[in-house]
């Protein structure tokens, strides 16, 4: 006799955590998040239930949910991380709105969808400290270009004595931010160094032509050490450079298109090392004149060279080799 399934929706916010459980019966419960409460309620679902008959679904709310993700790492509970614009888009035409209601919908959520969707597969702790050391650098990055566009726009200001002034103060923070974001790139070379997992992963990712430091640790963050986006494919359509067809029966012949649903951070930093790989001599550069040479599009054969980045990339990485040129790239 197959055992009765629970199905486990959570709203994460700051302080609290609101929770659906459905199977035959529905129960709301209201948490606060804090690593104590947590670990009780988990305790608490795997004395009742059996934690294989157990799926537990939040949306990805980055470090509301890392204490929750943490402690069902260690679980047998089938857990699901999904991204919010999955879920929104997935509702349909839905009205309001509370932690209750969104608590219900993502139990229903998960009831509906658990045979189709991957489970969640816990990161190591390199992993999340890289990724908060990229966020960290993200951001001093994001403001440091910002005062250095706002230098420029000073410039337009008539009163020199006091724009020399305000240029000075921000010269210096530039300076500061220049000095951290040194500082945290060579905290992440350091984590990678010490795990020889993550230092032949990083090698062997770097020996792409255009693909640097940044990238490669971008990718091995944003792919879970490719142990949870292992296709290529799935990759290429996550970053937005995967094109795909606009036609319905006879009438409409849209333009092949990239989706604008992408994280738009890894497709940003993919676009400068594929510009940066068509400059210098290797098999993407006699690929990108060619096609131009055709009569194709710069943005689209770009486009194009992101997306062989990427295969090319997971090849590697799957054959453990490093990259050769053989310039005869199709």
């Amino acid at each position: 006799m197959k055992k009765a399934e629970l199905f486990v929706g959570i709203d994460v916010s700051n302080k609290t955590l609101d929770v659906c459980k459905l199977s035959s019966t529905r129960e709301f419960l209201k948490i606060t998040n804090s690593q104590k409460s947590i670990a009780k309620f988990i305790k608490d679902l795997e004395r009742r239930h059996t934690p294989s008959t157990i799926f537990l679904c939040l949306e990805n709310t980055g470090k509301y949910s890392w204490r929750l993700v943490q402690a069902l790492a260690t679980s047998e509970i089938n857990t699901y991380v999904v991204n919010p614009l999955h879920l929104k888009r997935s509702l349909g035409l839905i009205r309001g709105k509370n932690d209750k209601v969104d608590a219900v919908r993502i139990a229903q959520f998960i009831k509906k969808n658990h045979e189709e969707l991957v489970p969640y597969v816990p990161e190591r702790e390199e992993i999340t400290s890289i990724k908060i050391l990229l966020a960290e650098r993200r951001y001093k990055v994001k403001t440091r270009r910002q005062l250095k566009a706002k230098n420029k726009d000073l410039k337009q200001v008539p009163n020199r004595t006091m724009v020399k002034t305000l240029i000075n103060e921000n010269n210096q923070l530039i300076k500061q931010y220049d000095k951290q974001i040194k500082r945290i790139e060579t905290e992440i070379r350091a984590v990678i160094n010490a795990d020889q997992s993550l230092k032949q992963m990083a090698k062997l990712l770097k020996s792409v032509p255009g693909l640097g430091d940044i990238i490669a640790w971008n990718i091995i963050v944003k792919t879970n050490e490719f142990k949870t986006i292992k296709d290529p494919r799935k990759l290429a359509c996550y970053c937005g450079v995967a094109p795909f067809q606009n036609r319905s029966g006879t009438s409409i012949f849209g333009k092949t298109r990239v989706s604008l649903l992408a994280d738009k951070k890894l497709k940003k930093i993919l676009h400068l090392g594929a510009m940066r790989a068509v400059r210098m001599n290797n098999d993407f550069k006699v690929y990108y004149e060619r096609k131009v040479k055709e009569g194709k599009n710069k943005m689209l054969v770009l486009n194009a060279v992101r997306n062989k980045m990427i295969h090319v990339a997971y090849a590697l990485i799957n054959k453990q080799e490093f990259y050769q040129n053989r310039l005869v790239l199709s």
